[in-house]
């Protein structure tokens, strides 16, 4: 039988790995994928698959997510909703369908995921921005809008934090592409990332 204390310490755990999601992320996936190696058959507790799958798509680690996928166990998938729709995201991001994603993040998650969802839409966004900058000397409004999932007022809102100009006539978004990184040397791999968001967001 399960006493009381060790419930109230389970709940305070996931408690505090939703706080550390927002700050840490990178420390509570370790965290999480030292539990699911160690747990009894390999077979951790629904809450760590949950949050570490949320994790991987927040990390923008969509191969590890989609091997955290395959070994989660097909009954404890059936049984809970929850990995079901972080999974559904999850495919939504591997298409790069913005309008998807942000349907999918919309939705009503428990609150202990409610902050690690908040942080990935903040992340898409934030992508999605940088992409535009580079891709784009003018964008319609309305285009943009779709882009970010916002209302247009919000779209222009975000675009003149930026340092953006809108032209009221065209109802065009002029981007202002993003200053250059002080240092020259860029890592390939950083430098490959880039390239590859970019040709994939033109294409989509």
């Amino acid at each position: 039988m399960i006493q009381c204390n060790e419930v109230c310490t389970h709940v305070k755990n996931m408690v505090t790995m939703s706080a550390i999601a927002v700050d840490d992320p990178d420390k509570l996936v370790r965290d999480l994928e030292q539990q699911e190696l160690e747990a009894a058959g390999g077979v951790p507790a629904v809450g760590v698959y949950s949050q570490l799958l949320a994790l991987y798509l927040l990390q923008n680690d969509l191969c590890s997510a989609k091997f955290l996928w395959k070994r989660i166990p097909s009954d404890i998938k059936a049984a809970h909703e929850d990995l079901e729709h972080i999974w559904a995201l999850g495919q939504k991001m591997w298409q790069r369908d913005l309008p998807a994603i942000y349907e999918c993040l919309q939705r009503e998650w428990p609150d202990r995921l409610k902050p690690t969802m908040h942080k990935i839409l903040e992340s898409v966004r934030k992508r999605t921005i940088s992409v535009v900058s580079n891709a784009y000397s003018s964008i319609s409004a309305q285009d943009f809008s779709m882009l970010v999932g916002l209302s247009k007022e919000k779209a222009l809102e975000v675009a003149t934090e930026n340092g953006w100009t809108y032209n009221t006539e065209k109802d065009m978004i002029l981007p202002k592409k993003p200053p250059e990184p002080s240092s020259s040397v860029t890592p390939s791999e950083q430098q490959l990332q880039r390239l590859t968001e970019f040709v994939s967001f033109l294409e989509n």
